[in-house]
């Protein structure tokens, strides 16, 4: 290896258990790769003459990793001209929300469409929206605002005119996934599941794509603004390639990205060719959704939610609702599976219920005995889990299946989970984080792209302290220690991605990809880490990313080359 440089700082966290600390890391920048940890005197014996860059007081690490996201969806929906309306983005009620509809329905030119995205009918207390309620904010411009679980969008009756549904009705469902209907037939204004949310929202996104590739770039930036170096792309299509591409090419794009391509592509068990090395951009697996989400009730779940004005106001159904919250029946998944699984590619399954768990384990067990994987290093996952026991992650460690775990969900709505939302029993084990280590399975943590904002060290504060936003504390039984939630954004996460040999710990060999920490997470108090430490920058294979160069690296790319990227998966486009 060619060392060209050796960087010193305070601490490394190598996240290596052979040599879990160093003082200094030797890089060949022409490879992208780390020739050597240890001292810096020892390095410096090893390579004379090598330049050192002392980081002073900074802590290195390995770069972050969120093994579940969705960049290019998150950006085009979140940030200008999109607008982001999340509770913990600065809009905590329903009233707040509100004013900025009519704050903005004047300040907007008159015909210039609007998208917003994170409206939560728990936490803003907001309603169902149908066409009529958006009709009164926005009366003639099309208007899309998604709900904060990514599984629903509302949509007002410009919109519904913008999508030339003959006599306003929709197109026939996508599978696994609906659109809102009237009696009549006619739209209600509201679509179900990814491929119908795609496809109502799709008009709006292409007319405020003036340069289709800077709102994705903003969510790079934010990602790794707080020391993030590699993620996913969790509802990856075919037209999404070429700006994943083009995001690659810049020469300080800050992340690796992993797709996962979404099951309703016919094409989706092919494989995808890029100019870009695979250690930056590679097809990794299958995203499959078994059911929906806890804040809009359509979560698989053998127990009901409690029935009050809360779960009232939103519209949710008390249920349970058992099986028939599933996207898929059994039978439906052992044939996506049976077609799927010679494809060689890594399974994800989105599923939140117990009962979906089950279903899905069942349909995971079948697929993996009938195709001979028992046994191999597969690393077939399940996303989010909410609602999900011990006895499970148990299960899915014995079927090698990796728990790609959500600790926002606890995060933001953990007091309303716990005795509003669900009995105590229930909500206060939500994210069982504690019994998935406990289970022996691999565990990482994600953000879920624009369904919360993407920051590990949160997480890691979260999860050791089983503390929600509010600072209240609940499910303390599920509490881990630090090291096992820093390993949830390192080397665990990069095993979910089927990159543990690239990144996730600072050994020889690997990429260098890190991460500097204003100071140490092990000395700072569990409660208050991210006040006490800060993310600093990222390197990514060696080189120190500047992520305002990196924007002007975008913004001076040709936008025509990316006009389609909003024109997301049509309703012809079959299930695999």
């Amino acid at each position: 290896m060619a060392v060209d440089l050796i960087i010193k700082a305070s601490s490394i966290i190598t996240m290596d258990p052979a040599n879990p600390r160093a003082e200094a890391v030797a890089v060949d920048s022409a490879a992208g790769t780390i020739a050597g940890v240890g001292s810096l005197a020892d390095l410096q014996a090893a390579h004379a003459g090598v330049a050192v860059n002392d980081l002073g007081d900074t802590v290195l690490m390995p770069g972050l990793i969120d093994p579940h996201s969705h960049p290019a969806l998150s950006g085009l929906s979140t940030q200008s001209p999109a607008y982001w309306i999340a509770p913990y983005v600065g809009f905590p009620t329903y009233a707040d929300v509100t004013a900025y509809f009519q704050k903005l329905e004047k300040e907007t030119p008159a015909g210039v469409p609007l998208m917003f995205n994170g409206l939560d009918r728990i936490l803003h207390g907001a309603p169902e929206l149908t066409n009529l309620d958006l009709d009164v904010f926005f009366p003639d411009r099309p208007v899309v605002v998604m709900d904060n679980s990514g599984h629903e969008a509302y949509f007002n009756t410009a919109n519904i005119k913008a999508l030339g549904w003959v006599d306003g009705k929709p197109p026939a469902d996508p599978v696994g996934a609906s659109f809102g209907r009237n009696a009549d037939g006619t739209s209600n204004g509201r679509a179900y599941e990814v491929a119908a949310l795609f496809i109502a929202g799709a008009p709006v996104l292409a007319a405020l794509a003036q340069h289709p590739l800077k709102p994705v770039a903003e969510w790079y930036k934010l990602m790794a603004s707080n020391g993030i170096t590699a993620t996913s792309e969790h509802t990856y299509q075919g037209n999404q390639l070429k700006a994943y591409i083009a995001m690659a090419m810049a020469p300080d794009s800050p992340l690796r990205i992993s797709l996962y391509h979404m099951s309703i592509e016919a094409d989706c068990d092919q494989p995808v060719q890029t100019p870009i090395a695979p250690n930056k951009l590679k097809k990794q697996g299958i995203k499959l959704w078994a059911d929906g989400s806890p804040w809009v009730g359509t979560i698989a779940a053998s127990f009901p939610y409690l029935d009050n004005d809360t779960t009232r106001n939103a519209a949710i159904k008390i249920g349970p609702g058992g099986e028939g919250e599933m996207n898929y029946t059994r039978a439906q998944l052992d044939a996506i599976l049976d077609k799927l699984t010679p494809s060689g590619y890594q399974m994800a399954f989105h599923c939140n219920g117990d009962v979906g768990m089950d279903v899905v384990l069942d349909a995971y067990e079948h697929a993996l005995n009938k195709f001979k994987l028992i046994g191999t290093d597969h690393r077939w996952r399940i996303e989010h889990m909410g609602a999900c026991r011990a006895d499970q992650f148990e299960r899915a460690a014995a079927l090698g299946v990796g728990l790609s775990m959500s600790p926002f969900q606890f995060i933001y709505w953990g007091d309303k989970l716990d005795g509003e939302m669900f009995p105590t029993e229930i909500g206060s084990q939500w994210q069982r984080v504690g019994d998935a280590f406990r289970s022996g399975a691999v565990v990482s943590f994600h953000n879920d792209g624009s369904v919360s904002p993407p920051i590990p060290l949160l997480n890691w504060q979260s999860t050791t302290t089983r503390q929600t936003s509010s600072g209240k504390v609940h499910g303390a039984n599920q509490a881990i220690s630090l090291d096992d939630a820093i390993k949830a954004h390192t080397v665990n996460a990069a095993h979910m991605l089927h990159r543990d040999d690239e990144i996730g710990s600072i050994e020889v060999g690997k990429l260098a990809d890190f991460c500097e920490l204003s100071s140490d997470p092990y000395l700072a108090d569990l409660h208050k880490i991210t006040e006490q430490v800060k993310v600093l920058g990222t390197w990514v294979g060696g080189k120190k990313i500047n992520l305002n160069n990196f924007m002007a690296q975008i913004e001076a790319m040709d936008p025509t080359e990316h006009k389609d990227l909003p024109n997301h998966v049509h309703s012809s486009k079959k299930c695999c």
